[in-house]
């Protein structure tokens, strides 16, 4: 009979932890799970300006948990009397002009002003892997350091117009906890960007000289909504071009209707990177408040907001309450295998879902 061959390998003995220490570290993640929120303090908190309070309150009405939504909305409904009091900016851009550096730059020099800024960074999120970078803290560096802002960076998941699906609340909390300026930086990929301009007072677009004006089919669109637009990196080398470019689009500008705003909207050179021309365009967007108060049209602009918000919010419920019905779930789950297998079509099957007695 053949002797059995030893193996080489050996499976050593690893390092086991006691239960005391695997039950208590459950119980810790467990409890930390099912923390109770209490809405009142949570809002005295953030009334007070405390940063810690304003993030956990963001997170909460973030939350896609059906139990977190009572919270939410008690914590949102305690802070709106005291919002609609800051200047609410929207930056947009494609990748690469810029909008991190010039936003850093832009706000330090508002926080020299002596103003509180928030920044509502949205970061693209993959329609594959559902991740999200989330890197705005770190290429604002320096302005993650002052004490005078707060930056929060949220996926943009599966929203349009390159916000994330809990903007609007947000700029709600961040104005109830004493900020001055909200400035949201959209994701700027070519999506549909009426929904950012739909929250803000003042649009700005950063663009880019000699970069060919790629975006030609969405172009129009987004020139028409910008109340300013900055070429960027207008500096070295760039500088001949960029001046070229603002010329070319201020007199594109003018080819457009006036707006409702009876405002005129500007084209100005900057380098965020080198710190130059961003105290004019601070100096245009007080010129812009100025304009717009004056003629009536802030306020009518602020009750938009309201009215589009309005909208979002019971169209973004009636979705969420429509996929998360068990019975739309195992139909839908049914109705797939039916159009895999060629048994019916998209349209008959969503027409069939849409018809369900729920």
């Amino acid at each position: 009979m053949a002797k059995a061959k030893k193996s080489a390998l050996k499976e050593k003995k690893g390092v086991s932890f006691s239960e005391t220490t695997n039950e208590s570290s459950i119980k810790s993640i467990k409890k930390r799970r099912n923390i109770k929120v209490d809405p009142s303090q949570l809002i005295a908190s953030i009334l007070k300006g405390d940063i810690t309070a304003l993030g956990k309150a963001i997170t909460l009405i973030e939350s896609k948990n059906p139990k977190h939504l009572k919270d939410a909305n008690s914590v949102i409904m305690g802070c709106l009397p005291y919002a609609n009091n800051s200047i609410r900016i929207g930056i947009t851009g494609v990748p690469g002009v810029g909008k991190s550096t010039f936003i850093e730059a832009f706000g330090k020099h508002l926080t020299q002003q002596g103003k509180r800024v928030a920044i509502l960074a949205i970061d693209p999120t993959s329609s594959i892997s559902k991740g999200s970078i989330l890197g705005d803290k770190t290429r604002m560096e320096s302005l993650a350091k002052d004490n005078s802002v707060f930056i929060r960076p949220s996926a943009s998941g599966d929203s349009l117009g390159g916000v994330a699906r809990k903007t609007r609340e947000t700029i709600i909390l961040c104005e109830a906890a004493g900020f001055d300026v909200i400035i949201i930086e959209t994701v700027g990929v070519g999506q549909s960007e009426t929904t950012v301009h739909s929250m803000v007072d003042f649009f700005l677009l950063l663009k880019l000289a000699g970069a060919g004006d790629e975006l030609q089919g969405i172009k129009r669109g987004i020139i028409e909504m910008a109340d300013a637009i900055a070429i960027n990196k207008a500096d070295g080398e760039n500088l001949k071009s960029s001046k070229l470019a603002k010329e070319e689009f201020s007199r594109a500008l003018h080819l457009y209707p006036e707006k409702a705003s009876h405002w005129q909207p500007k084209v100005t050179l900057c380098s965020a990177l080198n710190n130059e021309g961003i105290d004019g365009i601070w100096e245009l967007i007080l010129d812009y408040l100025k304009t717009t108060t004056k003629n009536g049209y802030f306020e009518v602009k602020r009750n938009k907001q309201n009215e589009f918000w309005l909208i979002q919010t019971i169209e973004a419920q009636l979705k969420f309450d429509f996929f998360n019905s068990p019975k739309i779930k195992k139909e839908l789950a049914k109705q797939l295998n039916l159009i895999e297998n060629k048994k019916t079509t998209p349209f008959s099957a969503a027409d069939y879902l849409l018809n369900l007695k729920q």
